[in-house]
């Protein structure tokens, strides 16, 4: 009647034996790590470099616990963060162009259970440390960008098919053409209706000339601040990868912010100079019709006057004047790859760049037909541009070229690092910035931690001493549930936040209640004058539907929060909704089995330890009589 057959003592088994294997890497910690990694997927840390790292460390006394090769990089561990800060430095000072040195920190798991696939459950932020930045992306920036593309569009256009205007001009948020002759501006209008669906396009007087106002459709105005808003999301994870953060946090949050979280950056500083920054490079020619002369002070003159017609006025590195056209000659969505290094005439910093095919080509062609003269290589960042050199161009050349004028040799990694990341689709600000301790979320773990014991603490002497060896059993099904949920956790590789360590501790006291309801339901069975055999097949076949429905319940309402809440509210649902799953196996199935093992093989059973049982006894006898 209670007997299990073997296969399902079997099943319950397996999933302790698998959840402990996989529960058991949490406990054994993280060790600090230097990261050396390529900037690119195609470059790759080989045994040569690691050697000579290796005997770099050794070189400068520092000693490290142990180097793993694989995957095309190499990680370095150490004992103390002291240590590890030490032999950044002189990795740093290895390593070639085209590689990234980063601090970070790594689990001290055995190798073999490596080599099963356990690993522990990430931290998050508030746990590990780190840094939480939140950015509002500026959606008008992205609009005003759209409408200074489709102008040069437009402009491309009209001189491609020879159609004839007398000016054209960026009003607002639309691109004006006037014309003089009635023909070219209906020749006009058709070509930018058919050939450019994307805008509205309108005949209008405008300053006693026809002319033609096009602008975008609203639709896809909503269109494209939407893929602005996706570029920067994916252009702020490469440049994380850069950084070398294991499992970041970045999501959109409404419809212009993005939250970064970056669980276990040991430098702040740097990871806030990386993200906040909007950095991408333009290439314009240098307006030398304006300029009085050679030299760096071509365009003194223009310091305190405006810009003229169809230029822009920029200061360069050295606080001089500069004029350059209006039309760009690429930016930096061409970029194919970035790397710092030195100029090899003077030894200053430089960055050297590799374009894509179209890039290349436009700049082939440009070089080409401006022997002689100068080129602007500007970089352009959220609230100034800069314009980096401005040299004569000697020759032509194509798809590589370097951009010299950088302050120092940190300076150069950043920017290089900044233009390989990909340019940013729109400008943003850092509109909020915390950042947590390790010694902070060490603390917190401790508490959370002492949380979950102190309350499991309690369950479990509440329950044996209310329901005796019944409530020993609940208990013994109680840590097999914790146990599924941490190994379930960790097979997911899910981040464990200080919410989630609460749904642990809620998730305990929801699984202990579906013993408590099979408890009782035993109890009452017993009370009707029920055999104890009877009674504990009815008390576990009677109860299950009420746990079921109860859990079924909970399990819509976290549903809903995995599905409508973001960030922490995300990682409660998560483990609420694992704890329910887990609950319901180890209540129902793995009590079930333990109370098999132990009542099951008897015969006849006189006394159920449940408890308060001997008084039901007596008083049940009683109320029949009466």
């Amino acid at each position: 009647m209670n007997k299990y057959p073997a296969w399902k003592y079997a099943i319950i088994a397996v999933a302790l034996l698998v959840s402990l294997i996989y529960a058991s890497p949490n406990l054994f910690g993280e060790v600090p790590v230097v990261q050396v990694s390529g900037a690119r997927a195609s470059t790759r840390v080989e045994a040569p470099m690691v050697a000579e790292l290796e005997a770099a460390l050794n070189g400068a006394k520092i000693a490290f616990v142990g180097v793993d090769a694989a995957e095309g990089q190499a990680t370095f561990r150490f004992a103390d963060p002291d240590t590890q800060l030490k032999a950044r430095d002189v990795i740093q000072g290895k390593v070639p162009k085209g590689y990234v040195v980063a601090l970070n920190l790594q689990p001290s798991t055995p190798r073999f259970l490596q080599a099963l696939g356990a690993k522990p459950m990430y931290l998050g932020l508030d746990l590990r440390g780190g840094v939480h930045f939140l950015l509002q992306v500026d959606m008008k920036a992205a609009a005003n960008k759209s409408v200074e593309r489709y102008l040069g569009d437009i402009r491309s256009l009209l001189r491609d098919k020879k159609v004839y205007y007398s000016g054209l001009a960026r009003e607002g948020e639309r691109v004006v053409v006037r014309f003089r002759e009635p023909d070219q501006r209906a020749a006009a209008l058709a070509l930018v209706t058919k050939e450019m669906p994307d805008l509205l396009v309108r005949e209008q007087d405008v300053g006693g000339e026809g002319a033609i106002v096009a602008s975008i459709k609203p639709e896809v105005v909503k269109k494209e601040q939407e893929l602005a808003l996706q570029q920067n999301i994916q252009t702020l994870r490469n440049r994380v990868n850069e950084l070398g953060v294991a499992e970041p946090i970045i999501q959109q949050q409404g419809g212009d912010r993005i939250v970064v979280q970056l669980a276990g950056v040991q430098d702040p500083g740097r990871a806030k100079e990386i993200l906040g920054r909007t950095a991408t490079l333009e290439v314009r020619l240098v307006a030398e019709d304006h300029a009085a002369g050679p030299g760096q002070n071509a365009f003194a003159a223009y310091k305190d006057q405006p810009a003229p017609f169809g230029t822009d006025k920029f200061l360069d590195s050295e606080g001089n004047t500069v004029l350059v056209k209006k039309m760009l000659v690429i930016t930096g969505d061409r970029i194919k790859d970035a790397q710092p290094g030195f100029d090899s005439r003077d030894g200053r910093p430089v960055v050297s760049m590799a374009l894509d095919d179209t890039g290349g080509r436009i700049m082939r062609q440009t070089t080409r037909e401006n022997l002689k003269k100068r080129m602007a290589m500007m970089l352009v960042e959220r609230n100034a541009t800069t314009v980096l050199t401005w040299p004569v161009i000697q020759e032509e050349f194509g798809n590589r070229f370097q951009i010299s004028g950088i302050g120092d040799v940190q300076e150069a990694r950043n920017l290089a690092l900044l233009l390989r990341a990909g340019a940013l689709a729109a400008p943003m600000d850092i509109i909020e910035e915390r950042t947590v301790g390790p010694s902070l979320g060490a603390e917190n773990i401790a508490k959370g931690f002492k949380s979950v014991v102190y309350g499991f603490a309690a369950i479990a002497l509440f329950m044996m001493v209310y329901y005796s060896l019944f409530g020993v059993i609940s208990v013994t099904a109680l840590a097999a549930n914790l146990l599924f949920l941490v190994a379930l956790l960790s097979m997911l590789q899910a981040t464990l936040t200080l919410p989630g360590i609460a749904a642990i501790a809620l998730a305990l006291g929801m699984a202990i209640d579906a013993n408590v309801l099979i408890n009782e339901r035993i109890r009452e069975e017993l009370r009707s004058g029920m055999s104890p055999q009877m009674a504990i097949q009815a008390g576990y076949e009677r109860a299950f539907d009420t746990i079921f429905d109860s859990n079924i319940t909970t399990l819509i309402a976290g549903l809903a929060l995995l599905a409508f809440g973001s960030g922490p509210v995300r990682g409660f649902a998560v483990v609420h909704c694992l704890g329910i799953l887990t609950s319901i196996f180890s209540a129902v199935m793995v009590s079930r089995g333990i109370v098999n093992l132990i009542y099951g093989g008897r015969k006849k059973v006189q006394k159920v330890a449940i408890g308060n049982t001997e008084w039901h006894k007596k008083e049940a006898p009683a109320a029949k009589a009466g």
